[in-house]
């Protein structure tokens, strides 16, 4: 990109021509094949959510979110009374399409609509939902609303940055890492270096594209086995 310069001979970045605030994001629901994404109801969805995280054999999903594990369903009501009340970060319940029930939570946070910047975090994947096709595509449609939908610029994701497993997964869905911010974070007790990657609405046309080839229902076979990976797909187009 050439560089541009201001009347002092100064570089400045690309202008932004007739760019406005982005809306916040609205509380309606996002809807896919495997899954929809619902604004978070504790009346409806903490006992389901309990019981899908109690699927788990001990705490480890726990281990670099920011709060849990939760020990009651009660106390787990309370948290989650507390969350919903908040219009950032504004949690999203992920509804299995098969079953019906609530098996994990993907969210919206950092929300700048005047900069047009959001992140999607505080992620809370039970066992019902690690490792499907389910939860890949309700990061799939948390995309789809920021960039087609809402017109964002720059979708962000964070994590501890020795959380090897949420590092692969943004690597995985085309975010590309950006650094480390040495000791960001102080929780539950310890020090945080996090990692930052980030997608831009630029990078969003061909990773939206590689979604949609790998969620769709012929890169599979009759066992729900993929024929080839995201990873793949992204590479070779």
């Amino acid at each position: 990109m050439a560089e541009i310069f201001n009347s002092l001979g100064q570089p400045i970045g690309p202008p932004v021509d007739g760019w406005t605030a982005r809306p916040r994001p609205p509380a309606t629901p996002m809807v896919g094949r495997r899954c929809r994404l619902e604004r978070l109801d504790p009346a409806r969805h903490a006992a389901e959510l309990y019981a899908a995280h109690r699927t788990a054999p001990n705490d480890s999903n726990w281990t670099y979110l920011m709060v849990g594990p939760f020990k009651t369903l009660a106390a787990y009501e309370v948290f989650l009374q507390a969350e919903a009340a908040k219009s950032d970060p504004f949690h999203h319940v992920v509804i299995d399409a098969a079953s019906d029930k609530a098996v994990g939570m993907a969210n919206f946070m950092r929300i700048d609509p005047p900069n047009g910047v959001i992140e999607i975090g505080h992620i809370a994947y039970s066992p019902l939902l690690q490792q499907t096709t389910a939860g890949t595509e309700a990061i799939y449609l948390l995309l789809r609303r920021a960039f087609d939908e809402l017109g964002y610029r720059r979708v962000e994701w964070k994590c501890d940055s020795l959380n090897s497993s949420s590092r692969r997964a943004a690597e995985r869905y085309g975010f590309r890492h950006e650094g480390i911010f040495r000791q960001a974070t102080v929780y539950k007790g310890r020090s945080r270096d996090t990692a930052w990657f980030a997608l831009l609405d630029a990078d969003w046309p061909a990773a939206r594209t590689a979604f949609e080839r790998w969620l769709s229902p012929d890169n599979f076979d009759a066992a729900g086995l993929q024929r080839r990976t995201l990873t793949d797909i992204r590479a070779h187009p």
